[in-house]
């Protein structure tokens, strides 16, 4: 509701009109529109030009003039308009005809104020969904651009892990090149990936680290000639072991594991470890698998079904 002098002046003829003596005008009108009674009993010892204690108008003039948010200003002139619009103490008033008409152009201006006010609430509403749909805009926009991003700079890691491939046998400088790769792709899909790092008093090399949907992930990550055994999952086993509650593991490698890694981990007690190889990597660079998308799927196949690896064609 904005305020004009018109509605500013009603409320201050409402205030001088409809109850004649001040103290009852107060617990009438005042009090229920939220005037503290300390505001009023100072107002009401307030004297005019002439010397005079202020009258019930001129106590209506400087209450309006003393808020000093307009917010408040409108909720207190807009109660007191309501209060007149229900009047029905005539009795009370000095003059009961100036007190009727005064109530009618209550009703009449209050009327008039539902109707902006409804007005006021459909366009809001209409910008609140102007809004939210620019704002889905702009999303979608976001979106785009970075799937547009993702499939360019995956086509160059895709080339980088191809190259990586063709390399001489070299376990080190491969599982440095991996540890590189994986990082740059995790950074590309806004997954926050901690660099290797030691802890423990350095006692602990742990290849990565990253966090999705609230929980913490430790990644061993290896490219070499032999496949991976279960002693070099015992090791990150261990390394999950020993750190918070809210922690599981994810080993990548690129040329597999043996034949019993699999088996072994369905039995073992402690499902915290789950795996990615070579072709799951090779599939999220060629863009087919969105990677937050595989390793929300890789990890909810492995809570509910208790497996540990199963292969991206098997979850697309």
């Amino acid at each position: 509701m904005q305020l004009n002098e018109n509605i500013r002046k009603l409320a201050i003829e409402i205030i001088a009109n409809l109850v004649f003596i001040k103290n009852q005008m107060y617990e009438q009108i005042l009090k229920p529109a939220g005037i503290k009674k300390e505001q009023f009993v100072r107002l009401k010892t307030f004297r005019n030009a002439d010397g005079r204690l202020c009258t019930k108008r001129e106590i209506g003039v400087m209450l309006l003039e003393e808020f000093d948010i307009t917010v408040e200003e409108q909720k207190f002139v807009k109660t007191v308009i309501e209060i007149a619009a229900s009047w029905n103490k005539f009795h009370l008033a000095e003059n009961e005809y100036t007190a009727r008409g005064t109530v009618q152009k209550a009703r009449e201006v209050l009327n008039t104020i539902e109707i902006m006010e409804a007005k006021e609430a459909q366009l809001f509403e209409e910008e609140k969904k102007r809004e939210k749909l620019r704002i889905e805009e702009l999303k979608r926009i976001a979106r785009l651009d970075q799937k547009l991003e993702i499939q360019k700079q995956s086509k160059l890691l895709l080339l980088m892990f191809d190259e990586m491939a063709r390399m001489e046998n070299n376990a080190q400088k491969k599982g440095y090149l991996l540890e590189q790769l994986i990082n740059m792709l995790f950074q590309l899909y806004d997954i926050a990936l901690l660099e290797s790092f030691r802890r423990n008093n350095g006692g602990e090399q742990i290849d990565g680290a990253f966090k999705l949907d609230g929980w913490h992930y430790i990644v061993e990550m290896k490219w070499t000639k032999q496949l991976t055994d279960m002693s070099q999952l015992d090791s990150l086993y261990g390394k999950v072991a020993r750190s918070g509650k809210q922690t599981m593991g994810l080993f990548i490698s690129i040329n597999g594991w043996s034949t019993k890694v699999v088996p072994l981990m369905k039995q073992s007690p402690d499902k915290s470890i789950f795996l990615m190889d070579g072709y799951d990597l090779r599939v999220v660079l060629s863009g087919e698998v969105d990677l937050i998308e595989l390793l929300q799927k890789k990890i909810a196949k492995f809570n509910l079904l208790s497996e540990p690896y199963i292969g991206v064609n098997g979850i697309k």
